[in-house]
């Protein structure tokens, strides 16, 4: 029972997590989900892209809604340093992917 707890944390954690959202879904979900959020960013580099993600959610218009779910800070924050190693781990394609494609943009 324990293990099935613990999984069910792991990918309801990763699938908030800013490098799973930039790197391995599609842009499109990015440009939804910024879009939902209200952000202020304009597009999200693709080097660090978890980060900047994350930095993004965090200044997103505040919501009244509940039907759009806003990540708490504290989630945030800690989603930062994670998405922060598993950035630096795929720097290499964060690299590759930003002098193939560029910038992920927002305002589209």
């Amino acid at each position: 029972m324990k293990s099935h707890v613990g999984l069910m944390f792991l990918v309801l954690l990763l699938s908030g997590c800013g490098t799973v959202n930039t790197v391995f879904r599609d842009e499109y979900v990015v440009h939804v989900n910024m879009k939902e959020v209200k952000t202020k960013c304009s597009s999200i580099s693709r080097i660090y892209s978890g980060v900047s993600y994350d930095l993004c959610l965090l200044h997103a218009e505040p919501s009244s809604s509940p039907l759009i779910l806003s990540a708490p800070v504290p989630f945030v924050l800690v989603d930062i340093a994670l998405s922060g190693v598993a950035d630096t781990v795929l720097l290499p394609y964060g690299i590759y992917k930003q002098v193939d494609a560029g910038n992920i943009e927002l305002n589209r």
